[in-house]
């Protein structure tokens, strides 16, 4: 089953253009009514916003490539560079991507340490250093650990592939400026939290944090205006 939701995009012939977005997994949906019943804050958000677009990634060399392409940009520009990566012979392949010259990768909008980064990951799952099935295996700090180790990914990357790959219940990206944003926003604190701040902030809600940050990104592209799912048409 399907939500209509609207993603807004240029039509310059007629309205705007409506996607369709899934649904939460039943799973999901459960833990989402925890958290709403446990913090009435979050359980406001859905009545705000629309229901709760489902964003996943692909898992393995794809899906952690989609996370260096996001890093310290926004998504606009990210799915924009992701759609021209998408389109370039080869690049969401390990042995693809490391057959590419650097100005492929460039013209594809990557900068210079991000196609040294990406080098790095498509050599790491071309070693056999990582695979998708060692990935999904290991408990989540394991594989936070080893998504880490590669130069480039980092904390960050390594759990939002968790969270939208792997589709983990309890990953909190506490690092994330989005999430941080939108905590303050909802909660109205006086700042901005910092990462330990973020964590501690989110305790409460375990075993659901991956859950809670999704509906505080939900919140925050509504106060901020953007689509539900801005990047669905790149992938």
């Amino acid at each position: 089953m399907l939500h209509q939701l609207s993603f807004s995009a240029p039509n310059r012939d007629g309205p705007k253009i409506v996607f369709p977005f899934p649904h939460p997994p039943p799973s999901a949906r459960a833990g989402l009514d925890a958290l709403a019943a446990a913090d009435p804050d979050l359980g406001r958000i859905e009545a705000a916003a629309g229901p709760l677009p489902w964003r996943r990634r692909a898992g393995g060399f794809p899906g952690l490539l989609q996370a260096i392409v996001g890093q310290q940009i926004s998504n606009q520009a990210a799915g924009a560079i992701w759609h021209r990566l998408h389109a370039t012979a080869g690049a969401l392949e390990p042995e693809g991507l490391l057959a590419l010259p650097d100005e492929s990768l460039r013209l594809a909008g990557l900068s210079r340490p991000k196609i040294a980064h990406a080098r790095a990951l498509a050599a790491a799952f071309a070693e056999g250093r990582l695979s998708e099935g060692t990935l999904a295996g290991m408990r989540d700090a394991e594989a936070v650990a080893a998504i880490a180790a590669v130069r480039g990914m980092g904390v960050w990357s390594a759990e939002i592939y968790l969270l939208f790959a792997l589709e983990r219940d309890d990953v909190f990206p506490a690092g994330d400026l989005a999430l941080a944003s939108a905590a303050a926003h909802l909660k109205a604190l006086p700042s901005r939290p910092g990462p330990t701040a973020l964590r501690r902030l989110a305790e409460p809600w375990q075993p659901w944090r991956a859950l809670a940050a999704r509906l505080l990104w939900h919140h925050w592209r509504h106060v901020t205006g953007r689509p539900a799912m801005d990047d669905l048409p790149t992938t």
